[in-house]
């Protein structure tokens, strides 16, 4: 029992830091307020850049719409890595950039790096980095060229949601806007740099070439927390722009759910390891690097939601018994447990509370099983880029 007791105590304590800590970023994102981003009359200009892997079924509508944005400076990229021949050929016919990559082992990263050096040759402003999925909203590039104007070299846009037209879909979309609230709106309002998603993301171009340039990166299958990471190491924030949206595709079924969270442990796992690496050691005294390693050391969100169940099961067992499990008495517990419920419940937007979304929590032991298999699949992840298929068309 003594050592169930320890255990139980120091969990408390890792999640006694954790738990008022994403309550605080919740509260501060829910009501705290961020600038209105809208436009400028100088026009920087803009490389709109798609990376696309075996995303034949998606790519074309991607491009097509993003050159339909209104804004007077700008060209669109397409990266285009096993796409089939009769994509490729429509894609020609297209007005914009077309660079053909073909890799033993493919990675966003390293084909990212072969299109900024074929585009270095044209001055550049800002790189704007989509997924092939991804749909900007009108405005979104005369936002990030409002943001940019005003001194920001890092940007994340607004993802949310292209589709909930499944359960799964539907909890992958609550997720990410929970994510929004926390470590994208909580933290700017707090003056914390944001948490870069993957795509939807502009920087400053010259800024972006030198990151990408990297060996290190060109082989990290998470480039988007290496970037973080090269972000910290110069002291630059990311700045985060509520109102310039990009709809992302949210995953459908659980099996895509299980590939994609397979990838994202393992980064996580990875990626944890870059900010104890030595040539981070001096930035020890820095409130940005602080920050961000309590930031990656937290929990996935279903891992803490099916942890709270458990505990919440030991308190029962407390209050009912004299076997004292845990270790301090259950009220502390139930307390935490509370306060966590709370924080989801206030970094979710109104216009999930619906029966649509009661319904979808039902899948919740679902997804967390598929994430219990994620985890023990998560060496897969250094073999290559674990590519999650698109499916859906609007």
């Amino acid at each position: 029992m003594i050592v169930i007791h320890v255990l139980t105590l120091l969990l408390f304590v890792y999640l006694l830091l954790t738990i008022p800590y994403l309550f605080l970023l919740a509260a501060a994102g829910r009501f705290g307020k961020l600038p209105n981003w809208s436009s400028h009359p100088e026009k920087a200009r803009i490389a709109v850049i798609i990376p696309s892997f075996k995303d034949d079924s998606v790519i074309l509508d991607t491009a097509s719409q993003a050159l339909g944005q209104d804004y007077p400076n700008f060209t669109v990229t397409v990266i285009a890595d096993t796409l089939r021949p009769e994509t490729i050929t429509r894609l020609k016919a297209l007005p914009l950039h077309l660079v053909t990559v073909q890799w033993d082992k493919s990675m966003k990263a390293k084909s990212l790096n072969a299109a900024l050096v074929q585009l270095a040759a044209t001055p550049y402003d800002i790189g704007f980095i989509l997924d092939a999925d991804n749909l900007m909203s009108p405005g979104c590039l005369e936002k990030v060229n409002h943001a940019f104007q005003t001194g920001r070299k890092a940007i994340q846009c607004h993802r949310t949601a292209k589709n909930k037209n499944t359960a799964i879909a539907t909890l992958d979309a609550i997720s990410e806007e929970i994510n929004n609230t926390i470590f994208r709106r909580g933290q700017r309002v707090l003056g914390l740099s944001c948490a870069l998603i993957g795509s939807g993301m502009a920087f400053e171009f010259s800024l972006l070439k030198d990151i990408f340039a990297s060996p290190t990166i060109q082989n990290n299958p998470g480039e988007d927390k290496e970037v973080e990471v090269q972000l910290i190491k110069r002291g630059i924030p990311v700045e985060y722009l509520e109102n310039a949206y990009v709809l992302d595709e949210k995953v459908q079924r659980k099996e895509v759910f299980e590939t994609q969270r397979t990838r994202w442990l393992g980064m996580q796992l990875e990626n944890i390891k870059l900010l104890f690496a030595r040539d981070m050691r001096h930035l020890l005294t820095k409130g940005i690097y602080i920050h961000k390693i309590f930031e990656w050391l937290l929990l996935p969100r279903l891992f803490l939601m099916a942890l709270f169940a458990l505990l919440l099961a030991c308190c029962a067992v407390d209050a009912r018994t004299s076997l004292h499990l845990l270790s301090p008495t259950w009220p502390w517990w139930a307390t935490l447990a509370l306060v966590y419920a709370a924080t989801l419940l206030i970094a979710t937007p109104a216009a999930f509370y619906n029966t649509g979304t009661l319904k979808a929590l039902l899948k919740i032991p679902v997804l967390l099983f598929s994430m219990l298999k994620a985890l023990m699949s998560v060496k897969k992840n250094k073999k290559g880029f674990i590519h999650t298929p698109k499916e859906y068309s609007r």
